[in-house]
């Protein structure tokens, strides 16, 4: 069973990197600094989140804080989704 931040690391590899290596992403680099999400990619990832760990993300959810880089996403749903913890 994959841990979240390999799933989560699993989608943007998949979705945003077209299958390139993403070694070199730190868990707290910005999505949006090194261009790796755009505005459409937000809703995707946002898409993504609510589908696989079945929570609901509000419009005051959707900011950087939350969903711009791995580390924010992990904090974020351990939040939003107490079960996703040490998953």
């Amino acid at each position: 069973m994959q841990s979240t931040e390999q799933e989560l690391r699993a989608f943007v590899r998949s979705n945003f990197l077209y299958g390139q290596d993403d070694g070199d992403l730190g868990v707290d680099d910005s999505f949006l600094d090194r261009g790796i999400i755009d505005s459409t990619g937000v809703l995707e990832l946002v898409a993504f989140l609510e589908e696989h760990y079945e929570i609901k993300i509000d419009d005051e959810d959707v900011v950087p804080g939350n969903l711009d880089s791995i580390g924010n996403i992990l904090r974020f749903l351990e939040k939003k989704a107490p079960m996703c913890k040490g998953r």
